[in-house]
């Protein structure tokens, strides 16, 4: 059987085609499990944009980068001026930092990267009862990108778990494994308010939260987002026998306000900075923040998302969580009015989450298509 599957996937014709897709629909680990040795031809990527992993000219560029490390305690001290700089800095310049310091209880970050984990190890079809086409699923497992446009197919399987509001959406989450549910629950509490925290200084480094005014009117002005949207995305990168055809993510910025990204100690997150692929160096327990499309849209481009990539590898499998977070699925997504004047006109489409669904499902999400699509023409 393995023989029999393994020439369906490594000279793909014209007659194997459709049987071909059928079997790579679920999933990169289901592959890797039948002990594939070659990279089928779906996941890859055209020469110009494979990582070029053995091209010691290309890697020459492709440093580590260290990014901005805010420390959040700083936020609740007499450094908070110098705190909401630093990250003012951080967005405008990188669209990138690493929080450190953020209060998140260790065995909360332990338990979530390893109920994750043990979630991708479930047999086939434990998992495939979560695989569904439908983007607003509750809870949905998947692959590579965007699996029903993708091209090409990314070295990725997934677990999107809707978490708002956490009673409605959680009867639907995976009951397997057992403590799943309870893991990702506390993991979501701790990060919507780590969130909401950051948009509040993020609100005081775009000038629209004044220090001075106390905190009956700090807690107006986040107001508008605590009740927001929150997905959890748990990330599978197995160990891939050919890295340098294909990624593990391909070069895409983020629909939301803020991503919190939390890494296992692998390397494979890139960003483009300063025109160069520059990879991210995992620190220990941190998050990786991001800039997301949303954010770039209510800031009137001051703060910009940035693209970024995932690379694989080898050797190592690697597991990330992203906790990514907006205004709510109804809401209008719009510059603050605050932030447009006869020097900063409107440089954005007023937009949804219903209007990014309806691009999702008909276009490549390749780089940042959907932002670019809400831009107004000078």
């Amino acid at each position: 059987m393995l023989l029999e599957m393994g020439s369906i996937l490594e000279s793909s014709t014209t007659e194997n085609e459709e049987i071909e897709i059928q079997y790579l629909q679920k999933g990169v680990r289901h592959l890797c499990e039948k002990g594939l040795t070659r990279v089928p031809s779906k996941y890859i990527l055209p020469i110009n944009e494979r990582p070029n992993l053995g091209d010691t000219r290309v890697n020459a560029g492709n440093l580590n980068l260290k990014l901005p490390v805010i420390d959040f305690t700083q936020f609740q001290g007499s450094d908070r001026c110098q705190a909401i700089h630093s990250l003012e800095k951080a967005c405008r310049e990188f669209g990138f930092f690493q929080l450190v310091n953020h209060g998140i209880k260790d065995d909360d970050i332990l338990r979530m990267v390893d109920v994750s984990r043990r979630f991708f190890e479930l047999p086939f079809d434990e998992r495939a009862k979560y695989m569904s086409k439908d983007m607003a699923s509750p809870a949905r497992y998947g692959t590579s990108f965007n699996q029903s446009n993708d091209k090409v197919f990314c070295w990725r399987d997934f677990l999107k778990l809707s978490c708002q509001p956490l009673e409605d959406t959680v009867p639907f989450w995976p009951s397997s494994p057992g403590d799943l549910r309870e893991a990702v629950v506390n993991y979501s509490k701790s990060t919507n308010f780590l969130y909401l925290m950051l948009m509040e200084a993020i609100l005081e480094s775009l000038g629209l939260e004044e220090t001075t005014e106390g905190a009956e009117r700090k807690s107006r002005s986040i107001e508008e987002f605590e009740d927001g949207s929150q997905l959890i995305v748990a990330n599978c990168y197995p160990a891939c026998p050919e890295p340098d055809l294909t990624l593990g993510m391909p070069p895409h910025s983020d629909y939301g306000l803020l991503t919190l990204l939390l890494q296992d100690e692998v390397e494979g997150l890139q960003i483009q900075h300063e025109g160069r692929w520059v990879t991210v160096e995992p620190l220990p327990n941190s998050f990786v923040v991001n800039v997301g499309d949303h954010l770039e849209i209510f800031s009137n481009g001051r703060y910009k998302s940035v693209l970024h990539r995932v690379l694989v590898n080898s050797c190592k499998s690697r597991i990330s969580v992203a906790s990514l977070h907006s205004l709510p699925f109804n809401s209008m997504v719009r510059p603050s009015p605050k932030l447009i004047d006869e020097a900063n006109p409107t440089r954005y489409k007023d937009t949804d989450f219903a209007t990014f669904l309806r691009f999702v499902s008909s276009h490549d999400m390749n780089a940042k298509t959907f932002l670019e699509s809400r831009k107004l023409t000078a």
